[in-house]
């Protein structure tokens, strides 16, 4: 074995990968087909030289990645690794540490607790909660819920860790229509049930508004109230200095999805989330806006005595010295890789100026590009973007063209795009009707990469609606 030689050989592949990002097809360019056929040999039965296995890898995986990490990438609100965070992330798996404990590795502690603080302080939010770092936000979610859960039902005289939710009071679920799939899970997984979430409607802006919210909370039960700092479909801001005081007032909690739209607390744009932080929990990732490795979410909580008895586990062999901070006692992972080291290398490289930068010139990127494509025949603008997120809509040639068939049209569109290679897309609903979505989210981009993408746009929608078979029998 080589160990040496091998990761030498694998990094140059990586940067290989990464030097070819602004000039390869931002999309997969080989089939599931072809991927299983290179990629299924037989089961080995004697071992192969290391390098060689990295080698073939390559090779065999080839054309099979999203070039998600580039600076073309609007489709999902997916981030790319800064150089620091990806190589801190190396360093990660190469310490190999279990970051559960202090005693485990006391440097992914002590890393996590200095990342966490940066965090709090980049967002405005209470530097006396507690934090976790988890696999994403879905995790993170789920770690404000059950602190959430905890709260709610202690207060009415219920130990949810000791006797269950067996005969427990009901918990409501108050969120926006709009609220992300993830919400439910979280609440599924807590066994709270998804007939537990009572979605509110929301205005022409997709927020919530505060009367329909009073109105909800006036039934008196036990509430978890859920928020979106940006929706992944138009970055619509909830009002907060509005609504987080009316769920005070009724005695809920109250839970922010902030995902992505946190990180705005950190630019010019936190006018926009005024009042987010009177809230009782936060969660969002670090893959997102700062641009992380994969695999880094962030749960904040005020209420640190709830988030512990929620996590928290004990046993005779689990043990660290006084005075450190034990990762276990706060996310629900046990063995766990040390994710605070790619956060604490991406707030250094960044800085709180670069942190507003990156946000803002995304901002400014995605308006540019709704507008772009505003500008396209055949384009409608539907949501222009109140930060990162816009949507629009390819009108079908033929103008008798079916509900059904302008859907169509919008996913021929965003394929014909994708395929083309300069950019990657995705689709979405709005309002009943296929649209597509524009995601500005890395660090890459930049207007040269914009000025590409309208340009390939507009000639992949200019061959399409020539290719397009108008005419109808009489």
């Amino acid at each position: 074995m080589k160990p040496k030689s091998t990761l030498f050989r694998a990094a140059e592949h990586a940067a290989s990968y990464l030097d070819g990002l602004s000039t390869h097809p931002v999309g997969a360019t080989t089939t599931a087909d072809d991927l299983r056929q290179r990629l299924a040999l037989a089961l080995p039965e004697t071992g192969t030289d290391p390098a060689r296995v990295i080698d073939d890898l390559v090779e065999q995986t080839r054309g099979g990645h999203l070039g998600s990490a580039g600076g073309r990438f609007f489709a999902w609100v997916i981030g790319g690794a800064l150089p620091s965070a990806l190589a801190a992330d190396w360093l990660t798996s190469t310490w190999d540490n279990n970051a559960a404990l202090y005693a485990c590795g006391p440097a992914a502690a002590v890393v996590e607790e200095v990342a966490g603080s940066w965090v709090k302080q980049l967002l405005g939010l209470p530097m006396n909660a507690s934090f976790a770092f988890t696999t994403g936000c879905q995790m993170a979610h789920v770690t404000c819920l059950a602190a959430a859960r905890h709260s709610i039902l202690r207060d009415v005289g219920w130990d949810v860790e000791a006797d269950g939710l067996q005969g427990a009071p009901s918990i409501r679920v108050i969120a926006s229509e709009h609220c992300h799939g993830s919400i439910e899970r979280a609440v599924r997984f807590l066994g709270l049930g998804k007939n537990s979430i009572v979605a509110l409607a929301t205005g022409a802006d997709a927020r919530v508004r505060p009367d329909t919210l009073e109105a909800s909370l006036a039934q008196g039960e036990p509430t978890l109230v859920v928020l979106d700092a940006a929706d992944l479909n138009v970055g619509a801001i909830d009002p907060f200095d509005e609504l987080i005081p009316i769920a005070k007032a009724h005695g809920a909690w109250v839970h922010i999805d902030g995902a992505f739209g946190l990180w705005a607390r950190a630019s010019k744009h936190a006018p926009r989330l005024a009042g987010v932080e009177l809230a009782d929990s936060w969660a969002t990732d670090a893959h997102k806006w700062l641009n992380t490795p994969k695999d880094n979410g962030i749960a904040i909580i005020r209420d640190s005595s709830a988030h512990r008895a929620a996590m928290s586990v004990s046993a005779a062999y689990l043990s660290s010295p006084s005075g450190v901070r034990d990762q276990i006692d706060w996310t629900p992972d046990w063995t766990r890789r040390a994710r605070g080291f790619a956060v604490y290398a991406a707030i250094r490289e960044l800085g709180r100026d670069g942190i507003a930068d990156l946000v803002e010139r995304c901002c400014r990127f995605a308006e540019e590009l709704a507008n772009g494509f505003a500008s396209i025949p055949g384009v409608e603008l539907v949501a222009a973007p109140t930060l990162n997120q816009a949507l629009v809509r390819f009108i079908h040639p033929d103008p008798c063209a079916s509900v059904n068939e302008q859907d169509g049209w919008n996913d021929k569109i965003i394929d014909a795009l994708n395929r083309e290679g300069t950019a990657f897309f995705s689709g979405s609903r709005w309002s009943g009707l296929r649209v597509m979505r524009i995601s500005v989210v890395n660090w890459q981009t930049t207007s040269d990469d914009v000025v590409k993408t309208l340009e390939a746009a507009e000639r992949v929608i200019e061959t399409e609606r020539g290719n397009a078979i108008v005419p109808r029998p009489a």
